[in-house]
């Protein structure tokens, strides 16, 4: 996301100032969604514009969770790696759900870009970064996404990534051209408004306190009214809580912390040339240039709720440690989102039951991925498109509730650990190739040096007597003639 700190954490932009309408009187629609985030107004929208009649439900106000503090980035993929995609479902079901996150990602572009968002800051290409020195990777996954997944991207070598990214962290990247950033929480309130003007009716300080999905007609209670529906879609992500239960446990629910730098000046643009949006393959770190010389880095993790200021320092040392080059670079603000995650690492996406439809567990699936879901459940609720059901392997499993949390916490402390062990032994390997090759230089040339004079001469051992020196022959009797002193014919 690339507006300033106040416009990403205190809301001053007119979107969210408008006055918040809450649910006060019983409703009857077509569509009932609860939670109006990336998914939930994506629903909102493109059902509003086939005719249905829309209530949207929030127990705060539009985008104040995770959507509304997002970096922005969007690209095609999810968050399971594309090997493992295709070892679950097979190539041909692997190349249909990509089809479907870059309809995401082209849905997100149009509806930025065509209607003119105010301040949408959009800007283009995406980095992703290897920690490790993985030439051979690299290359089998660009013909991967480029062959098999159709998708338009370029490998970089190592003096490529560190002539645009000032640092020796980072070895080889995938650039993903047609990948681009906007201003997420922007996006999400330009959503609404459209949602708005095509007839939905979004209901803020609204919790939902419980859900009946039985019968044609399902019945949502709120503290102050009733609706009735005869689709529900589920869009609420960890926030769902009690309504239903279910599906909440089905996320570990993960806290992701990012900052936005005082302005840097001159000496970003000399440290970080890329414009675009850059990710480490651990998914460890992700960062990008924001209101021109400001960086916004997203790094720490908590699977518990924390206050954001408190990662400012921490955040403010990992930049130092992977741009040590900048200096030391100020913090102007930290702001956090809870996002689910899914035990498999796939949305989930598509009917629960006969009218209760799901779309949630985007955590680290992007910006894309969240249109896609609202695109996909609006479209199979009104036109019967069935490829919702690509997703029904990835069926809903319960994230270990508490004791599941302490175990991701665990292991998001394992996996930074290990990047950070695999990224130190990989520069020094680095290194050591290169005081090698230095090495080696220095003996051709001193080799190179000793074949233009004469070898030298060697001691014999000591005991040993030195080699006589060869004597030089006698020289050659002169020519001589007949008659001047030499001999006779007689």
């Amino acid at each position: 996301m690339s507006g300033t700190s106040t416009s990403m954490t205190n809301g001053n932009d007119a979107a969210a100032q408008q006055p918040r309408s809450r649910l006060s009187f019983d409703l009857d629609v077509d569509i009932a969604i609860v939670g109006a985030g990336l998914a939930g107004l994506t629903v909102a929208l493109e059902a509003a514009r086939l005719g249905a009649s829309i209530a949207v439900l929030e127990g705060r106000h539009v985008g104040w969770g995770a959507s509304g503090h997002h970096l922005g980035t969007v690209m095609p993929g999810f968050g399971l790696p594309v090997s493992d995609l295709v070892d679950r479902v097979g190539l041909e079901d692997a190349r249909e759900l990509w089809a479907l996150s870059k309809e995401g990602v082209d849905h997100v572009r149009t509806t930025a870009t065509e209607e003119a968002m105010p301040g949408i800051a959009f800007s283009e290409g995406a980095l992703e970064v290897s920690n490790v020195d993985a030439g051979e990777a690299l290359i089998s996954r660009l013909q991967v996404l480029s062959s098999d997944f159709d998708t338009e991207v370029e490998g970089w070598q190592v003096d490529r990534v560190r002539s645009e990214l000032r640092t020796d962290r980072y070895f080889h990247g995938i650039h993903y051209p047609k990948a681009f950033q906007i201003d997420s929480r922007k996006y999400v309130h330009g959503l609404a408004a459209l949602a708005r003007r095509a007839g939905a009716r979004i209901f803020e300080d609204t919790p939902v306190v419980s859900i009946d999905p039985s019968g044609i007609r399902k019945r949502i209670v709120t503290p102050s009214a009733r609706l009735r529906a005869s689709h529900i879609v589920l869009c609420g992500n960890v926030h769902l809580g009690a309504p239903l239960r279910r599906l909440s446990e089905t996320l570990l629910p993960v806290w992701r912390y990012a900052a936005v730098s005082e302005p840097l000046g001159e000496r970003l643009g000399e440290v970080i040339a890329f414009r675009g949006s850059v990710m480490d393959s651990d998914g460890i770190d992700q960062f990008r240039i924001v209101d021109g010389d400001r960086l916004m880095w997203a790094s720490p993790e908590t699977t518990w709720d924390a206050r954001p200021k408190r990662f400012a320092s921490a955040i403010q040392r990992r930049i130092n440690t992977v741009f040590p080059r900048l200096g030391r670079v100020a913090i102007a603000d930290v702001f956090g989102g809870a996002v689910g995650l899914t035990v498999h690492g796939m949305p989930q996406v598509g009917q629960l039951r006969k009218g209760l439809w799901v779309a949630s567990g985007f955590g680290r699936q992007g910006l894309g991925t969240s249109a896609m879901a609202g695109l996909l459940v609006a479209r199979s609720i009104l036109w019967g498109d069935e490829r919702w059901r690509l997703f029904s392997p990835f069926e809903l499993v319960w994230a270990g509730g508490p004791t599941g949390r302490v175990a991701g916490h665990l292991i998001g402390k394992w996996t930074r650990g290990s990047s950070a062990a695999a990224g130190v032994l990989a520069r020094y390997r680095e290194r050591a190739r290169l005081k090698e090759r230095q090495r080696e230089a220095r003996l051709a040339e001193a080799n190179r040096q000793a074949g233009t004079r004469a070898p030298p001469r060697r001691r014999p051992p000591p005991g040993q007597p030195r080699p006589a020196r060869p004597q030089a022959p006698p020289p050659e009797p002169a020519a001589t003639t007949e008659g001047e002193g030499g001999p006779s014919s007689h």
